[in-house]
């Protein structure tokens, strides 16, 4: 089975940019779609972006349309997050994701999931 560690995260102001990654191991990367979701106290995880095996089709939810962007690379088995124009309504443990799948399609629930890595803060100061 595939071991997710998140990095990345910290303390940033409004308007700037963090980039999450997350390195997978036990398995090859290639083999799963990837998502990142986010927690915020008292808030339900929700998914921020999804991208499929390959790479060539990604999902963001509507919040972060426009700022975030996931990426992937297959060969170093890492998916990264890329978050610019950062809101304090960002803050949330985000978290890296794995589904196992012979599909090209991706998942946009938390539930579409089996794979978690223990996530990483990131906290946007107003």
């Amino acid at each position: 089975q595939v071991q997710l560690a998140e990095s990345g995260g910290g303390l940033v102001q409004a308007g700037g940019s963090l980039r999450l990654s997350c390195a997978a191991s036990g398995r090859t990367l290639s083999m799963y779609a990837m998502g990142w979701l986010r927690q915020a106290p008292g808030k339900e995880r929700e998914l921020v972006a999804a991208i499929n095996r390959s790479g060539g089709s990604t999902y963001y939810a509507d919040s972060v349309k426009e700022r975030f962007t996931i990426s992937r690379d297959n060969a170093k088995n890492t998916v990264y997050l890329q978050m610019n124009s950062l809101k304090p309504e960002d803050t949330a443990v985000y978290y890296c994701a794995a589904r196992l799948t012979y599909s090209g399609g991706y998942y946009t629930t938390a539930g579409g999931y089996n794979y978690w890595g223990q996530g990483t803060q990131v906290t946007v100061n107003s």
